[in-house]
């Protein structure tokens, strides 16, 4: 246990938790490396709305144009249903897989190292990077798209452009990392997180449910040319498993409190259960209103007083900072672990200037690549093709193959060999659609589009 390195709330160093300690070394358990945030600490329940918070996010009020309108009824509510199962046995496995060789693997890049050696490692590591710098590039652009709602409510003259709302939220998620040292350390803002999704979700299903009612007929034929139809049905179904994963498991599941993979499992079924009512009663809703006209951001679709709609945007545009914190912490940990100092109070002179120096550049980066290209639809079916599909289904099904190879029959190993195959030739055909769909979009706008 020498090697567990864990931080209390107010110090960046930190001390051990003696409880979690006795309990990991009842278990004959090490985290595999040292880290300079905080490890083993959290309920089963926080992790719960950790994950619920990312499911939620504002990303939920896209969901009804990037996945119902090119998929339709049957295929749209049938993919979302059946990526669910899929999505939560996936992880059901890649959490089994966080305790072995004696150690906590607390990184996916860990895990897949110690599974496959370094080259895989590393190409994990890559895998991740992409996969939460285009997830964290989609929360900025939803949080200027809320902001640009919001304005557009009373002022429709195009004075406040997209790429100036982007900023301004690549400005304010940074003032938001800069406040927050490591994951665990939300815990008020999940609360927070919470209530502001259950704000625009609420809205945007009662906003849209009267529209609905008050619209005699809506057309639901899905748009496009025959060829149109193929790609986009393609890069729908990518966008089908980037809404319920995370491509960070085991970070997540770092911060959970012994038994592991029992409190983990816990969390998983709460987000795949209750943590998902929301996604589906604003995703169906909103087709089910507007049909095949509804937006790639349904708060503008909706009729409503302008202060409701005023109130909706602005609880999207903050929950996104705090989600967004979510899936920037692995790269956090990683900067602060390998090159900051990690000593005294976390709001020591030298941890702030650290996080402000390191955290508000790799922002700025993310808020510029939002300003130049935001096609939110396009950013999701790309992360979901080129990191969700081969993290969370082709590596999680291979890892447990090689990690269990002894224990499975054969017809478990034709399962998951089954699912590496199949998924594998589904991220390469999504990641094809979805870089048709970049490409068409960036000869329709212009760079620093005002969507």
């Amino acid at each position: 246990m020498d090697n567990i390195h864990s931080v209390s709330g107010d110090d960046f160093d930190g001390v051990r938790v003696p409880l979690v300690e006795e309990e990991e070394e009842r278990l004959g358990i090490q985290a595999a490396d040292e880290t300079a945030h905080q490890i083993s600490h959290d309920p089963w329940y926080q992790v719960g709305f950790v994950l619920t918070t990312g499911v939620n996010s504002a990303y939920v009020l896209g969901y009804s144009g990037s996945v119902m309108v090119p998929l339709g009824w049957i295929a749209g509510t049938t993919g979302l249903l059946l990526a669910a199962a899929l999505s939560l046995y996936a992880n059901v496995l890649l959490a089994r897989l966080h305790e072995i060789g004696g150690k906590r693997h607390i990184r996916y890049r860990d895990l897949a190292g110690h599974i496959y050696g370094r080259k895989i490692y590393a190409l994990t590591w890559a895998l991740q990077y992409v996969n939460l710098f285009m997830i964290n590039t989609g929360y900025i652009i939803l949080a200027g798209q809320a902001l640009k709602a919001t304005f557009v409510i009373y002022r429709d003259d195009a004075a406040l452009k997209l790429p100036y709302c982007i900023a301004i939220a690549g400005l304010v998620c940074a003032l938001f990392a800069f406040g927050i040292p490591h994951l665990s350390a939300l815990r008020v803002w999940l609360g927070f997180s919470t209530f502001l999704s259950l704000v625009y979700i609420i809205t945007a299903f009662v906003l849209s449910l009267r529209d609905g009612m008050s619209t005699p007929h809506r057309d639901y034929h899905i748009p496009g040319s025959h060829t149109d139809k193929i790609f986009t049905t393609i890069g729908s179904v990518a966008s089908l498993v980037f809404a319920y994963n995370t491509g960070m498991l085991p970070e997540i599941q770092a911060t959970v409190k012994p038994p592991v993979i029992k409190n983990m499992e816990k969390a998983l079924w709460f987000q795949f259960t209750v943590g998902v009512l929301p996604l589906y009663a604003v995703t169906f809703m909103g087709y089910w209103a507007y049909g095949s006209s509804t937006s790639s951001y349904l708060l503008n679709s909706v009729k409503g007083p302008f202060w409701v709609k005023t109130m909706a945007n602005i609880a999207a545009f903050l929950q996104t900072v705090i989600a967004l914190h979510i899936f920037a912490s692995p790269m956090y940990e990683y900067l602060d672990t390998e090159y900051g100092k990690g000593k005294g109070h976390a709001f020591s002179f030298l941890n702030l200037s650290f996080r402000v120096l390191v955290r508000g550049g790799y922002l700025t980066v993310n808020t510029l690549v939002a300003a130049l290209f935001p096609f939110l639809g396009d950013f999701m079916s790309l992360t979901g093709a080129l990191s969700t599909f081969p993290l969370t289904f082709v590596l999680a099904n291979h890892m447990y193959l090689k990690a269990k190879k002894n224990k499975l029959s054969a017809t478990r190993k034709a399962w998951h060999w089954l699912n590496v195959v199949g998924f594998s030739c589904l991220a390469v055909a999504a990641a094809v659609a979805a870089l048709r769909l970049i490409v068409v979009d960036s000869k329709t706008y212009h760079l620093f589009a005002d969507l």
